[in-house]
């Protein structure tokens, strides 16, 4: 493989050249060899660990755990506990935002049924989320999901 520009890396992983620059700056990729132009230019092995390093957060894994797998997959005597341990803790982690968004669901059904009870006083939601005080209708935990919007960019 030739050496990529971080505009041809970025097309042919599909992602930002910004998210590339960040994975860098994190530490998560190696800083690439400069041309004779001062331009980045990326062998195959950050095509690779950029390939892992999406995967991972296709699974929506942190960039600290993220970290680790890559500091194991970079020791060839590292042990596959480790790597299991760190998948077990995620797989809890993700059960408990599944319980939690279970949690937000039925609280947006629980608002969107105040539409069809207000008649002419304005709108039932609104008026509920003005109120501010309903705990019922408080977040189980406070935290929302990056990019689980369609407008917001991923990285």
């Amino acid at each position: 493989m030739t050496e990529l520009t971080i505009g041809a890396l970025a097309d042919r992983m599909q992602c930002q050249t910004e998210t590339i620059r960040f994975y860098e700056k994190e530490g998560l990729l190696p800083a690439p060899a400069r041309s004779a132009g001062n331009y980045r230019l990326y062998g195959q092995q950050h095509l690779e660990r950029l390939a892992f390093i999406r995967r991972c957060r296709s699974l929506d894994m942190t960039l600290d755990e993220i970290r680790v797998l890559l500091q194991l997959r970079d020791t060839p005597a590292a042990n596959c506990v480790e790597v299991s341990s760190l998948l077990d803790e995620h797989i809890r982690h993700v059960a408990d935002r599944i319980g939690d968004l279970r949690t937000l669901q039925q609280q947006l059904h629980d608002l969107r049924q105040l539409c069809a009870s207000v008649e002419s006083h304005g709108c039932g939601i609104l008026q509920e989320l003005a109120r501010g005080t309903d705990a019922a209708l408080a977040p189980a935990t406070g935290r929302h999901l990056r990019g689980s919007h369609s407008h917001r960019a991923r990285r």
